[in-house]
């Protein structure tokens, strides 16, 4: 009975149904199917760049359709933006603050800046590409004005509902993805497609490797990073209980009937709960779309091997063929011609409803009017409204230029850029050789596309002021060493470089001997990763407290905010995908962050162009493995095999395996599980680029070597302290010590130095 009551009490409060619209037909589709909000992205700054998208001429009337449909419409601008993208985003955004869309998707730092600190009049919602998975990071992208954040999509449902609590003692409300594809690194720190293909999945370039054929595995596998879709539609009560505020649909590289079909089915799922009805058990109708066979793994907090499945293909015919209760190659054939019957019907049936909607702007008329002595009067007119507006001042005997059709339409032209067009400006009413100020025309433009535009005041457009380039004072650049093993601490006390420690994923288990660790080398830097979750995230909080360091390097967002909160100075990590002068202004001036390692994405004319702030560190990794994925399930499932069938807190802590995988190129992946961390995927051969160090002399004051024990095809028969020491004889000015280095350390690769994104 207790449950019950929580249930309808918490079901007075409904859930935004967020749907994908990578094109017209698909958002048609989903506003068709009920969807409450959709998100859709533009010709550029979105990261699918694969759909087909929409361009700005369409966006008014997808808006003018949204809204007479109670539907919102949020634009995705979720990638990172190089520096000489700045100017053509400021355009867009400039253009598009003087619309009525609902909101704006976001991933960059830059961005949250910009909008922050020039474009007030947005609504911010952050992106999953920043895998928000714990409270400091809500605490984070709320100081930045973010109003609702995407929650990472590897949390059970006792974490989202600690941070759905968490959002709403901070005003954040959150998010959460319920049905589509499933990534298999958590995202916004997946690095594989950049580095083999060269096509970043933070810019909407993804190649989609996990999706690729390999070298069959042990486990007789041929697709181990293959995932099945994500769907949460027999949990909706449950993660309405866990309190959050949207449950979003992915799909927009999906076609309209995809769309609506899936859109509908939750639509009618949540209409249920909301009627008290018992939910409906039977999720068929999904499997007559496009699927890879469906799990909820993630929700349930139990990450097994069912999580994968070895087709990336569509799964329907299969389904339907077990569910017919007979599995042979002509089964599934008539399965297939089944499922392909159906869903022409699915097409048919859409099709007809869509093509009913109209994006069409609306009509406006306009009527002007007036004499000597009065206020210009404005009547306008649309399918369903009238107002009038009037100047302030009064009309007067033009002594040269007049008001004429030409000189108004030009005026008043910029209500064609709404939601509506100008069908007729009639002057009958006007006296010939009247004349206005200039200043009241403009006053009368704003106001008539303030009320065109739900009353949202007019925005001029924004300048944005020249950046300063502050050039590093002439010295030689520091040398950051990183490391790993208890063994190697030494290192901190044998050298003069920056010794940083990383800290495991896995922290509340190892709190006490890190503590202690740190406390009797007083000289090394904390290291943290990138993904802290639940009580890890708590115990790394204390660990800050506790210790107090004089530094810390982060690439964590929420850990930065603790270090800021608490006043210890921190420098922003590689994995925080930093690539522009406004992400950098952005963490020094909101969080006092004294220095940040630029994203090793991006090439050398890339990273020139940036401009540091004054009294700002930047720092470069030269040396190291490349880490191409973090994932919470288990990858040995489907490479070697493991005797657990799920994932359990001793295997975080505990486990210590290693593997590779080949892609049918030849190309190896190596799969590696440390004590206390999550499984990761490594690039064959490690990066090392010294030539940034001459390539661009003034910008860096110091640059990284990793030299953790991560093996890989990469040889170096040099021990670390040797090693250490040709690396600082290099930052002196050594060219013998470069050749050492490039002899000594091979294979290696600093393709993306080459490429960027």
């Amino acid at each position: 009975m207790g449950y019950q009551t929580t249930r309808v009490e918490n079901m007075k409060k409904k859930i935004e149904l967020l749907a994908p619209g990578g094109d017209v037909d698909s958002i048609k589709a989903a506003i068709s199917a009920g969807a409450d909000a959709v998100y859709c992205g533009l010709d550029k700054f979105n990261a699918r760049n694969r759909a087909e998208n929409i361009d700005f001429k369409n966006l008014k009337g997808i808006l003018r359709l949204a809204h007479n449909n109670s539907c919102k419409v949020f634009i995705t601008l979720n990638i990172i933006i190089v520096e000489s993208e700045i100017p053509d985003l400021i355009r867009l955004l400039n253009k598009l603050i003087n619309t009525s869309i609902d909101g704006v998707i976001i991933q960059d730092l830059g961005l949250f800046y910009l909008l922050s600190k020039y474009f007030k009049g947005f609504k911010i919602h952050a992106s999953t590409q920043l895998t928000t998975h714990n409270e400091g990071q809500i605490e984070f992208l709320n100081k930045l004005n973010a109003q609702r954040v995407n929650l990472s999509r590897e949390l059970n449902l006792h974490e989202i509902r600690d941070l759905s609590t968490a959002g709403k003692r901070h005003g954040v409300m959150t998010e959460v993805f319920v049905h589509g594809s499933n990534c298999i690194c958590f995202s916004g720190i997946c690095y594989i497609s950049s580095v083999q293909a060269g096509n970043s999945g933070n810019r909407g370039r993804c190649s989609q490797p996990c999706r690729d054929m390999y070298e069959t595995t042990p486990q007789g596998k041929s697709y181990p990073l293959n995932l099945r879709d994500n769907s949460a539609y027999l949990y909706l009560e449950e993660i309405a209980l866990a309190g959050a505020d949207s449950i979003k649909i992915e799909g927009r590289i999906k076609k309209f009937h995809y769309v609506y079909t899936v859109v509908e089915a939750y639509r009618k799922q949540l209409d249920r709960l909301y009627n008290r009805k018992i939910p409906d058990r039977d999720n068929t109708i999904l499997y007559k779309v496009f699927n890879r066979d469906f799990s909820s793994s993630f929700l349930r907090g139990e990450i097994s091997s069912d999580m994968f499945i070895d087709n990336p293909r569509d799964h329907s015919a299969l389904h339907l063929a077990e569910a017919n209760g007979q599995v042979t190659p002509e089964s599934i054939e008539t399965a297939r011609k089944d499922i392909y019957d159906e869903r022409t019907e699915i097409i048919n049936q859409v099709k007809s409803k869509i093509d009913l909607l109209n994006i069409e702007k609306a009509p406006l008329e306009i009527f002007i009017s007036g004499q000597c002595g009065t206020p210009l009067k404005v009547d306008l007119r649309t399918p369903c409204n009238s107002f009038t507006i009037y100047s302030e001042s009064n009309l007067v005997i033009a002594v040269s230029s007049n008001l004429d059709y030409e000189s108004l339409f030009k005026r008043f032209a910029a209500v064609n850029d709404t939601e509506y067009f100008i069908k007729s400006m009639d002057l009958k009413g006007l006296h010939n050789s009247l004349l206005l100020p200039f200043k009241e025309l403009t006053s009368i433009k704003k106001r008539i596309l303030s009320i065109l535009n739900d009353s949202l005041e007019y925005a001029d457009p924004v300048e944005l002021p020249a950046l300063m380039r502050h050039i590093r004072e002439k010295a030689e650049p520091d040398l950051f060493v990183l490391i790993s093993s208890m063994d190697d601490v030494y290192l901190s006390e044998e050298t003069s470089s920056s010794v940083c420690f990383q800290l495991p994923d896995c922290f509340k288990n190892q709190q006490e001997e890190l503590t202690e660790l740190f406390r009797n080398n007083e000289k090394m830097i904390p290291w943290f990763p990138s993904v802290l979750i639940g009580e890890d995230y708590t115990a790394s909080v204390e660990f800050l407290e506790e210790l107090r360091p004089e530094l810390i390097v982060s690439n964590n967002t929420g850990i930065a905010f603790e270090a800021w909160k608490k006043g210890i100075p921190w420098i922003a990590g590689p994995f925080l995908n930093l690539v522009n002068s406004y992400s950098l202004l952005c963490l020094k001036e909101n969080f006092n962050c004294s220095g940040a390692f630029i994203s090793n994405e991006i090439n050398k004319n890339q990273i020139r162009s940036i401009k540091s702030p004054e009294n700002f560190d930047l720092y470069y990794s030269i040396y190291h493995p490349i880490e191409l994925m973090t994932a919470r399930q288990c990858l040995f499932h489907q490479v070697t095999g493991c005797e657990k069938e799920s994932v359990d807190e001793n295997c975080l802590s505990r486990c210590e395996k290693s593997a590779s995988i080949k892609n049918i190129q030849g190309e190896s992946l190596l799969i590696r599980k440390d004590r206390g961390n999550y499984h990761r995927i490594y690039n064959e051969v490690n990066f090392l680029n010294p030539d940034i160090v001459d390539d661009i002399p003034d910008l860096f004051s110091g640059f990284l070597i990793d030299l953790r024990d991560i093996e890989t095809s990469t040889a170096n028969g040099t021990g670390k302290s040797e090693t250490v020491r040709l690396f600082e004889s290099f930052l002196n000015g050594s060219a013998d010590s470069k050749k050492e280095i490039l002899s000594g350390i091979y294979p290696v690769t600093n393709s993306q130095y080459k490429k960027g994104i």
